[in-house]
Parts: C-alpha cells; sequence; structure tokens
C-alpha cells in the first residue's frame, strides 16, 4: 500500500464512524417521529408530544454532527488526497 493512503487510514476510520453515527441519529429520529404521529392518532397527544420533540432533537443531533464533524473532515481528507 501507499504510505501516505496508510497514514490516513485512521482518518478515514473516524470519518466512516461520524457518517454512521449521523446516519443512526437520522434514522432514529425519523422512526421516533413516524412513532409519535401514530400515537398521537391513538389519542395520547402529550406522550406524541414528547415523542417528537425526541424524534426532532435525534434529527438536530444528527445533522449537527454531519456539518460539525463529518462535512469538515471529509473536505480536508479530500484535499489531501488530491495533493498527494
Amino acid at each position: 500500500m501507499d504510505t501516505p493512503l496508510v497514514e490516513l487510514l485512521p482518518e478515514l476510520v473516524e470519518l466512516l464512524l461520524f457518517s454512521l453515527g449521523s446516519l443512526v441519529l437520522s434514522a432514529v429520529g425519523a422512526y421516533l417521529e413516524h412513532f409519535a404521529f401514530t400515537t398521537v392518532e391513538s389519542g395520547q397527544v402529550a406522550l406524541g408530544g414528547w415523542e417528537a420533540l425526541m424524534g426532532l432533537l435525534a434529527i438536530y443531533f444528527s445533522y449537527l454532527l454531519l456539518t460539525d464533524k463529518c462535512w469538515p473532515r471529509f473536505s480536508e481528507l479530500r484535499r489531501r488526497l488530491v495533493e498527494a
């Protein structure tokens, strides 16, 4: 293997883990939102509102993880790979 690629391997793994974390959080948020809507339809409005809030928080943290961790690291790695 090429030496620059081996040096970038830990950063690539870290980027992969942050990306998977963002994907999981967004999936959990979407599931919670769906669950909240079905809970409200069954007549439990307060519980459904709480579940909707938790779903929105999961989606928000997924967005923050994507924009604060994943995208800057992806841009930096892409720049370093182009330079190599």
